[in-house]
């Protein structure tokens, strides 16, 4: 039998709460990383991050797509914009380089 509406709502809730608890501990797990000289777990806590993100995006009625096209969007703009760290390293370009060149 399946869930009903006022179920899946509270579900929904509960998921959210739990998935900005989890994006706040890889966070939290990120700084901690930092003064370790293992680059392994960073690499993890980030991705983690990141995945958190995306699943919280889709609980809230934002689609996989459309993150996309907001960080693809805000790269673009930081790039026109020339923030710092682009002038330093040509972060956000080497970013938009690798985002265009990933297939999915």
């Amino acid at each position: 039998m399946p869930y009903g509406r006022d179920t899946d709502i509270a579900r929904n809730f509960k998921t959210v709460d739990w998935l900005k608890a989890e994006i706040l501990g890889s966070v939290a797990q990120i700084h901690k990383s930092l003064v370790a000289t293992d680059a392994g777990p960073r690499t993890t806590d980030i991705a983690n991050a990141i995945i958190g993100c995306y699943l919280l995006a889709k609980h809230l009625g934002i689609g996989y797509e459309a993150v996309d096209a907001q960080i693809d969007a805000n790269i673009k703009e930081n790039i026109q914009n020339a923030h710092e760290i682009e002038q330093w390293y040509g972060d956000f370009t080497a970013l938009a380089a690798h985002r265009k060149g990933r297939s999915v």
